[in-house]
């Protein structure tokens, strides 16, 4: 199975699985880690590290989720990829990203895991006009 980590400035990536295993039911080899004030990317990379090595198990990859583009946590996991082709990272995690990754990671690859995951984020994101008569569902 594909180890997830999910990633955040602060400690949404906590209470992110916290709040979609509440929904899809407890998960294995899913690790979380916090970027937290006065840490920088050494300190990102030793976190990842310590998982990758130590508590998951990583021989059908790694996704990396992550909350933005070009954050910190982010450029920690940018730096894993360069000497590791069994990593893909995805940004802008949010929760029905992360139930859609939970249901698919059984039976997807690491590539058709990340695209999954990018395209539940994206489908996700939806914009009601309560002013107008006819709304865009």
């Amino acid at each position: 199975m594909i180890a997830l980590i999910i990633s955040t400035h602060g400690k949404f990536s906590e209470e992110l699985v916290k709040s979609s295993e509440m929904i899809f039911g407890s998960q294995t080899n899913i690790g979380t880690v916090t970027f937290k004030p006065g840490e920088g990317t050494d300190n990102l990379i030793a976190k990842y590290t310590n998982l990758i090595d130590n508590e998951l198990d990583c021989k059908d990859g790694v996704l990396f989720m992550v909350d933005l583009f070009g954050g910190s946590p982010f450029n920690a996991a940018s730096v894993l990829t360069l000497n590791n082709d069994n990593i893909e990272i995805v940004s802008g995690v949010n929760l029905p990203m992360l139930l859609e990754v939970f249901s698919s990671r059984d039976f997807s690859s690491l590539p058709e895991l990340a695209s999954i995951a990018q395209n539940a984020g994206k489908d996700a994101i939806k914009q009601i006009n309560t002013n107008s008569e006819e709304d865009d569902l």
